[in-house]
């Protein structure tokens, strides 16, 4: 029997192990079988270089709640360790991982974000027990051990009659941790951290019901035998090469990751490198909705299969924080803070290659079946266009395949769009104007407007267009996109053939005063425009460059002096050549006058949604007293 002292320099190290982010205490399951996979893949390796002459077998790790005893194991079949292995790697080794572990990160744990935590190692397990026994024996031919140490830094080691190679270790639980002794929790664990180990991990046992022979009797009663519950899947998509999975194989696994998921993604993304980082996984794109927020922490980080954390962020680009999936790579840096991320060539080489690849993706899959594409367009644009501001890589690659849908339903890429509008929609001074709409209802009448003229109006509709088409204005010379319902459509795209008003100087200042009167100056500025007779007399707009940058200051960034608290501030454009204008100004009852444009501003404020509550139930009335 040995008995000896572990070498502490960090004092009071049990405590602080103990303490360690007491909010995970429960990543000593995790460290545990991730070290019990490690024993068993490296037997793996020397077994098939000829190293250890011994069957490798087909071996599993074993976790076995003992209730009664208050004990916990954890059981594998992996290249096991001698008494002098033993002396060195938990004695020495191990508790010098964890003490450095500890010494670099006791006093800021708890609040600088370390992501993974690796490296506590064995040591995580007296975060929970208040004794550890290892038996243990090694593939070679040497004998068993018995190593115990109660968290004070005496241990004992002993000789052990085990005869089978591996090694157990056994926890006796703390009475402030016996949570860990429920079926339920350690489930719950395993299938967190250890649903993916490229190991099989056996927890208890299920039932099974074995198929009837063929010409059984029809009272015949199937049998039932008991089999190991495997909890995880030794073998997930992201570990297999792509031209060995088929569509229904990615989406297998997306609905093995996310089994309350019942919409299937839109396409998957495979992603595999081995130069200059290791990498693989896949990324799934779910159907979007409008929220950003909402689709955060889907994507889960793995390190060789061993599940570190679900919040990518600083390691996924930002834009694509809001797809699904798995990534899995040993060369994420686990023991450091986020700030750290930021400035770690790896994790930017990392970040630059998911970003190409998604790129790339979308490139071929626009390519191959642009029909499709088209189809899922509004499921996947808030990330696109996300994308396109986020990241300058993703944005020099867009132009391929980012699509900008009409009010029709046709789709153009941005070159398409311009051959298309180029010889219609260029104004007196060359300027392309591309007109869009952000609600085809609510801004029918001014669409339909413009359609009348042949003019291509698409419909940009999602929460940033407004930092998107600014992105693209500034990137495309002599292009400018203006909402169909900022001013009247002449003014918009302006023409050589400018409308001749039939008012003169002296009645259009006229008509400004009487209008200028009823009109509340407060949100409405009076404008006389002389138009086509037959165009609305009354029309609403907003401001293309006050609405864009009160928009852009409401979802992030852009608005100037804090716009996104101004008041909502709108022209009142009047046709100078409609005949209501004429009548208007001609009449001499001025209740009756104010009556005419009362009516008329009730009317161009339903055409851009405007008339609600009070008002509109007045004009309601109104008009129905005008009909009896």
């Amino acid at each position: 029997m040995t008995t000896g002292k572990i070498n502490v320099s960090v004092e009071n190290i049990f405590p602080l192990i103990k303490k360690f982010l007491y909010s995970d205490h429960e990543i000593f399951l995790r460290e545990l079988v991730s070290n019990a996979t490690d024993a068993t893949l490296k037997l793996k390796h020397l077994t098939s270089i000829g190293e250890a002459k011994i069957e490798y077998g087909n071996p599993k790790i074993e976790v076995k709640i003992d209730k009664e005893n208050k004990k916990l194991h954890i059981i594998d079949q992996g290249l096991g360790m001698t008494a002098e292995e033993v002396e060195k790697y938990i004695n020495q080794v191990a508790f010098s991982g964890a003490e450095e572990f500890l010494e670099k990160y006791k006093d800021s744990a708890k609040d600088s974000g370390i992501i993974g935590h690796f490296g506590l190692g064995f040591y995580s397990a007296f975060m929970v027990a208040s004794k550890v026994e290892i038996i243990t024996k090694s593939y070679k031919d040497k004998p068993a051990a018995h190593w115990t140490c109660d968290g004070s830094p005496e241990f004992t080691l002993v000789p052990h009659d085990k005869t089978e190679r591996g090694t157990e270790i056994i926890l006796h639980i703390a009475e402030d941790s016996l949570e860990f002794l429920e079926d339920f929790k350690i489930r719950e664990l395993l299938k967190k951290y250890n649903k993916f180990m490229p190991v099989p991990i056996k927890f208890g046992t299920k039932k099974e019901t074995l198929p009837l022979p063929e010409g059984s009797a029809e009272d015949a009663k199937p049998e039932e035998i008991e089999v190991d519950n495997i909890i995880n899947n030794p073998t997930p998509a992201w570990t297999k090469a792509p031209t060995e999975l088929k569509d229904e194989d990615y989406k297998d696994f997306y609905r093995e990751l996310y089994p309350m998921q019942f919409e299937d993604p839109l396409f998957s993304i495979h992603l595999n490198v081995d130069y200059p980082f290791n990498l693989t996984g896949i990324l799934y794109f779910p159907k979007m909705s409008a929220d950003l927020q909402i689709q955060k922490d889907k994507i889960q980080l793995y390190q060789n299969q061993v599940f570190v954390t679900d919040n990518v962020e600083g390691i996924v680009p930002e834009f694509l924080v809001m797809l699904r999936g798995v990534i899995d790579s040993p060369d994420i840096p686990l023991n450091v803070s986020r700030s750290y991320l930021q400035s770690d060539g790896n994790v930017k080489k990392i970040s630059n290659y998911i970003t190409r690849k998604v790129a790339d993706k979308l490139k071929s899959l626009f390519n191959e079946n642009r029909e499709d594409f088209e189809q899922k367009w509004n499921d996947i644009k808030i990330v696109l266009e996300y994308g396109m501001l986020s990241e300058p890589k993703f944005y020099e690659k867009a132009g391929d395949f980012v699509l900008y849908p009409t009010v029709d339903e046709k789709y153009f890429t941005l070159t398409e769009l311009k051959d298309k509008i180029s010889a219609n929609q260029t104004d007196k001074n060359g300027k392309l104007v591309v007109l869009y709409a952000s609600n085809k209802e609510a801004q029918h009448s001014y669409i339909d407007i413009a359609k009348e003229k042949g003019y291509e109006v698409l419909l940009l509709d999602s929460p940033i267009v407004s930092h998107l088409i600014q992105k693209l204005e500034a990137d495309n010379e002599n292009l400018t996109f203006v909402r169909v319902d900022s001013d009247h459509l002449d003014k918009l795209i302006q023409k050589e053939d400018t409308q001749i008003s039939k008012l003169s100087e002296e009645e259009s200042t006229k008509l400004k005063t009487v209008l200028e009167e009823l009109v509340p100056k407060a949100t409405y500025t009076v404008q006389l425009e002389a138009m086509d007779s037959n165009a609305a007399p009354f029309m609403i707009t907003q401001p293309e460059f006050m609405r864009r940058m009160k928009e852009m200051s409401q979802t992030g960034g852009g608005g100037m002096f804090g716009m996104g608290n101004f008041p909502e501030m709108y022209n009142l454009v009047v046709n100078t050549n409609s005949n209501l204008a004429t009548t208007i100004l001609s009449t001499e009852d001025k209740s009756a006058q104010e009556h005419l444009v009362k009516q008329a501003m009730d009317l161009a404020k339903i055409s851009q949604g405007l008339l609600k509550g009070e008002e509109l139930t007045a004009f309601v009335k109104r008009s129905f007293e005008m009909i009896k």
